[in-house]
């Protein structure tokens, strides 16, 4: 049977195309929905962007016929504008006035008077709640959404392997089809390895010797630059001797590298220390500079309404890069802070020559970025859109890094399994092009109380 799918403005503005994902069934927009983009087409950012595409599709839907009759869909299905509805009583605490009461509206009367199963899809929590307690049935939009967090490819994984293919790894590598887990019943298993997948290879006969590798074409390869130390940082666990690896390797090779964990593992410090050796200590030509965006929850849609300049406007979502930066450019823990004024200056030193330099994100909408080391901060907070116009946005030999913590998600109707961090991830795992590491939480090394809390919280 046919179902009812009614949109909330907000699933639109997530994502623009989400009409056409309801295979043949039948989508209704309530004239609300169309009030509410109309009041955000002049947003700035993703937002307004969005509910521009969103009405530039209706307007070619309504071209082919009476939207408020309802016109078909490519994919079989049907679009209708619901103008009706709006004597429906709800409760008397429910206000008339709200946008999202007129949808509960819309949704109650199309219940009432139609066989089909009616269905509001919302981002909206408290909405969802709202309609349950009417009686109407309401899900989130899951087109987008990844596996829960417990279960999201890592892009590292242990495995044994016999004991005369450990001893000949370094120089020869190891078949893949050649190591194996151990199940819970004591059965061993050949497990599925992604290309670009790392590994820590244990011995079978002697657990405690263990190297580290990359999946590579059907074979696990021992490190390239596990002795390096990038801006003189050296690597202290397995998570950041692969995180080395994917950030040291060369745009042509890795440009698109996906690092998640919790704050601490030094995800964004490394992203820095592999920027600068490639640009100022050991100068590659790789890269033309350092370009660091961090999204915020308000940042994208506020920016215009921020004093200064853009680089002024943008100053306070870079702090937590200063932060990193300060440790780098003073590798002396015991001297980095006594003088304050020559860590200010050096620090200058490196924005005023374009070295690094900082941008909204909603700026690179549009753009062809050639050459450049791009960073990410903080990448769990944007939609999947987002993500993949940044991705997109990729020119000849640039390298993108996308950092954040998909536990620590600060923008509304975004959660652990539909923000772009998490999407993008699940989608290149797997690629050549792409390569991932999930650093663990026991590798914060941010401070002992960091690690203590992470142990007690």
């Amino acid at each position: 049977m046919v179902k009812i799918y009614v949109i909330d403005t907000n699933v639109l503005l997530d994502a623009p195309y989400a009409i056409e994902s309801f295979e043949d069934n039948a989508v209704i927009l309530p004239m609300v929905v169309l009030e509410e983009l109309d009041h955000f087409k002049k947003a700035e950012g993703e937002i307004g962007a969005n509910a521009r595409k969103v009405i530039r599709y209706l307007d070619q839907q309504r071209q082919k016929g009476d939207l408020t009759e309802g016109v078909r869909l490519e994919n079989g299905g049907t679009l209708r504008i619901e103008k009706n509805f709006v004597d429906v009583c709800l409760p008397e605490d429910l206000s008339v006035d709200t946008m999202d009461n007129r949808i509960l509206k819309v949704c109650t009367g199309l219940s009432s008077s139609r066989e089909e199963q009616v269905i509001l899809v919302t981002k909206d929590i408290l909405l969802r709640i709202k309609a349950q307690i009417l009686g109407l049935e309401a899900e989130n939009f899951i087109t987008d959404q990844v596996s829960e967090h417990e279960r999201q490819y890592t892009g590292r994984c242990e495995v044994y392997v016999p004991e005369e293919l450990f001893k000949n790894f370094k120089k020869k590598g190891v078949p893949a089809d050649q190591v194996y887990v151990v199940k819970e019943d004591g059965e061993n298993q050949v497990p599925f390895l992604e290309e670009n997948q790392f590994v820590i290879l244990r011995a079978d006969q002697s657990a405690k010797k263990t190297q580290l590798g990359r999946v590579e074409n059907g074979i696990i390869r021992k490190l390239e630059y596990r002795k390096h130390s990038p801006y003189g940082i050296s690597p202290r666990n397995a998570g950041q001797y692969f995180l080395q690896e994917a950030l040291m390797q060369p745009a042509d090779k890795a440009p698109l590298v996906i690092v998640k964990g919790m704050a601490g593992t030094s995800k964004t410090f490394y992203s820095l220390a592999v920027g600068l050796e490639k640009l100022l200590n050991h100068p590659t030509g790789e890269y033309r500079r350092i370009l660091v965006c961090r999204p915020n929850a308000q940042f994208d849609d506020d920016i215009g309404f921020l004093p200064g300049d853009e680089q002024e406007k943008i100053s306070p979502l870079m702090r937590p890069v200063i932060d990193n930066l300060e440790q780098l450019v003073d590798s002396s823990e015991e001297e980095r802070y006594q003088d304050e004024e020559l860590l200010k200056g050096k620090l200058e030193e490196i924005f005023a020559r374009g070295i690094i330099q900082a941008e909204a994100l909603n700026f690179i909408r549009g753009r062809s970025i050639v050459k450049t080391y791009l960073i990410i901060d903080e990448a769990q907070n944007t939609t999947p859109d987002q993500i993949k116009g940044i991705i997109t946005r990729a020119g000849k030999d640039t390298k993108i890094i996308l950092l954040g913590d998909p536990n620590q998600i600060d923008r509304p109707f975004l959660d652990e399994r539909t923000n772009g961090l998490s999407y993008a991830s699940e989608h290149m795992k797997g690629s050549p092009l792409c390569w991932q590491i999930t650093m663990a939480a026991e590798e914060c090394e941010r401070s002992a109380l960091a690690m203590e809390a992470v142990r007690r919280l």
